[in-house]
């Protein structure tokens, strides 16, 4: 048996992203809600999303995107010791998933788990990945969120329908000699648990149920918790971290709703020179997969500097909130 080794810090070191290739228009989801393209761009910001395919299911997208991350990463598979899979669309509870992700990336003797906490479950899971490290308990860990969100929405509803779409982003954290993950600041107030819930519980065995429960949610109240709760843990994360808004590069909040980003931007007087990710308006919301995400997207287009600071914030279901400052890879 090794012996823990604790490491002063981790960081992450590379992403990956999976997108389904089915690109779906508002047009498309809105006869379903006798809505418009007009109304859904005003009250979410959202023009596409992306749909998953049959055949893309919560575990095939997160292999894809941890399979891109630890190439990106220079790490092999079998290096890797945990994998943490945060999703709320994964219909089965036993078995998790996770071990899954982790045999069919190559890395079958990991720790493997998988992490609740909804749209803010990729920033928990990320915060759990630093401390396993510098514990010295883990050396590389894949951190994914992946979602199939078109498998628990009721493309008739018209408070979710339009929000929603489907994919997988990845990272791998690993030892460094400087911390490049800061604290995370984070919380829950479950007496609002009702917010953001599924319109029943699952079936008991026996039951006669032909419809299984969607998720539901109270838009107004959830965007009033979010533009309020955002910039305070953003601002609290700063302050743990010890920077401010002017150190950062880039601001990746959890991508639930354009008003929501722009209203948190403005609210934490970021400076010009952050880039503010967007990536709502092509990819709508995919739940604990919308940051890892969206900082691949940044990523990927050039629009951040390697090594610059980034602040994540997740926020949703539970209701629960996560934030915390990394250097990007």
């Amino acid at each position: 048996m090794r012996a823990p080794v604790a490491v002063p810090g981790s960081r992450i070191l590379g992403v990956g992203a999976y997108r389904p290739s089915r690109v779906v228009s508002n047009a498309e989801v809105a006869a379903a809600i006798d809505s418009s393209d007009e109304w859904i761009r005003r009250r979410s910001g959202i023009a596409t999303r992306r749909f998953a395919a049959p055949d893309d299911t919560v575990v095939d997208m997160a292999v894809a995107a941890s399979l891109k991350a630890l190439a990106q990463a220079g790490i092999a598979p079998d290096a890797v010791d945990t994998v943490l899979l945060a999703s709320m669309s994964q219909l089965t509870q036993s078995p998790p998933a996770a071990p899954r992700v982790a045999h069919r990336i190559g890395a079958g003797s990991a720790g493997a788990l998988d992490v609740g906490a909804a749209c803010a479950g990729f920033v928990h899971a990320l915060a759990t990945a630093d401390s396993l490290i510098r514990a010295g308990t883990s050396r590389y860990v894949v951190v994914v969120g992946s979602e199939r969100m078109t498998d628990i929405v009721d493309p008739t509803d018209r408070g979710t329908a339009f929000l929603f779409g489907d994919g997988a982003g990845a990272v791998v954290v690993g030892p460094a000699g400087e911390p490049g993950i800061g604290p995370v600041v984070w919380g829950s107030e479950g007496d609002r648990h009702g917010a953001i819930a599924h319109s029943g519980p699952w079936p008991a065995p026996g039951a006669s149920v032909t419809v299984a429960p969607t998720l539901r949610m109270d838009g107004p109240a959830v965007f009033r918790w979010a533009v309020s709760t955002v910039p305070v843990a953003g601002r609290a994360a700063l302050a743990a971290a010890g920077v401010d808004a002017g150190d950062l590069a880039a601001f990746v909040p959890h991508q639930a709703n354009l008003r929501i980003v722009d209203g948190a931007a403005a609210a934490l007087r970021l400076p010009p020179h952050v880039v503010v990710a967007r990536d709502v308006v092509h990819t709508a919301n995919t739940s604990a997969a919308s940051v890892p995400l969206a900082l691949e997207e940044l990523i990927a287009r050039g629009a951040v500097p390697r090594r610059g600071l980034a602040l994540l914030v997740g926020f949703g279901a539970g209701l629960s909130h996560a934030a915390q400052v990394v250097a990007l890879p």
